[in-house]
């Protein structure tokens, strides 16, 4: 009889509904086995935020900074500098909009204000050449130690001007075919800066851009001042004649009686600026002459695209991340290019 209730009880319990059986039972499978309870999901971590590159955004870094020193270079990195108002003026509306365009790089030191602390900063800039052929294809080096101005192929200091490719074109090799944006860049190594003669390594920081307009007379071909550094004892005369405006006896004169010049050199002096006047007013000549040449061999087309040629020159973005540049902003480009027709 036992075994017979035992077996009505456990035919009791099973017809009893999930609701009625014991909690514990619940985790029990069809089989009579225990199941693990799933465990806890584990929380996830929050995806780390980049803000998503602008299309034009590392463009100035791009254009080389032509005559910038090399340990200067890393400096540009100092401060977060925006150039928006760049990649603005591609934007529709703006002043570079579907216009083929050169662009370099330079750099401005001033003395400005950061927080409450005057420092001097290079400042990065950058100057977009609109024109349907590059602007010139040589760079000039010049410096105040340096004895004569060189002119010489772009390709001579490693330069040349390369499409630029905006981010998101950067995976097609066709856009290179169609870019209309170019930067001069340079090919030159820091790493192998050390190898190269020392004067090698001061050209590149004496380097200027070149242009040369020929629809209107070069400041030079009309200059009248020759730039004199007399050999004498026991110290040179350096010194500035202007052929229009000094006349060479008293300007003599008066350098003996500051005594910059004594008596006994005063005629071989004479004779020296003479030699130097000379040679400025040929090299002024053969530069009119070779102007007018270029002129009457010019087509057309080429001589409207001179015309038509603009220079704009950009400044960072005022932001407070950093120095106040609002008081340094200039149109002068270099001595080549002259003013820009328009700084933003």
């Amino acid at each position: 009889m036992r075994k017979g209730s035992k077996r009505k009880a456990s035919q009791k319990e099973d017809s009893k509904s999930p609701e009625e059986l014991p909690k514990d039972s619940t985790k029990a499978s069809s089989r009579g086995k225990r199941v693990k309870a799933p465990a806890a999901p584990k929380q996830k971590e929050e995806p780390e935020f980049f803000p998503e590159k602008r299309n034009l955004e590392d463009l100035w870094q791009a254009a080389f900074p032509v005559g910038t020193e090399w340990d200067q270079l890393d400096l540009l990195n100092q401060y977060k500098w925006e150039f928006s108002n760049l990649e603005n003026a591609f934007e529709e509306g703006g002043d570079l909009y579907e216009k083929k365009v050169y662009l370099f790089g330079a750099t401005e030191p001033q003395m400005v204000f950061f927080k409450g602390e005057g420092k001097v900063v290079c400042i990065p800039t950058v100057v977009a050449v609109v024109s349907p052929f590059p602007p010139s294809d040589k760079i000039g080096i010049n410096s105040v130690q340096r004895e004569a101005e060189e002119i010489v192929p772009m390709k001579k200091m490693k330069m040349d001007w390369v499409p630029y490719i905006p981010l998101e074109n950067r995976d097609s090799q066709v856009d290179r075919l169609k870019s209309q944006i170019f930067i001069l860049s340079c090919t030159q190594r820091r790493a192998a800066l050390s190898h190269l003669k020392l004067e090698r390594v001061k050209k590149f920081e004496y380097c200027l851009p070149y242009f040369y307009q020929p629809l209107k007379e070069d400041e030079f071909e009309q200059c009248t001042e020759v730039n004199i550094i007399f050999p004498a004892e026991p110290k040179p005369v350096f010194c500035e004649f202007d052929w229009e405006l000094d006349e060479l006896e008293e300007f003599a004169d008066n350098l003996i009686k500051e005594e910059e010049l004594s008596e006994d050199q005063k005629d071989a002096f004479k004779d020296f600026v003479k030699e130097k006047v000379r040679e400025a007013k040929k090299a002024n000549r053969e530069a009119r002459e070779a102007r007018k040449k270029a002129l009457e061999e010019m087509s057309e087309e080429t001589k409207a695209a001179f015309e038509s040629m603009r220079f704009y020159k950009f400044y960072p973005v005022q932001t407070p991340d950093i120095p106040d540049i609002s008081q340094v902003k200039s149109p002068f480009i270099n001595r080549y290019y002259g003013k820009a027709h328009k700084v933003l």
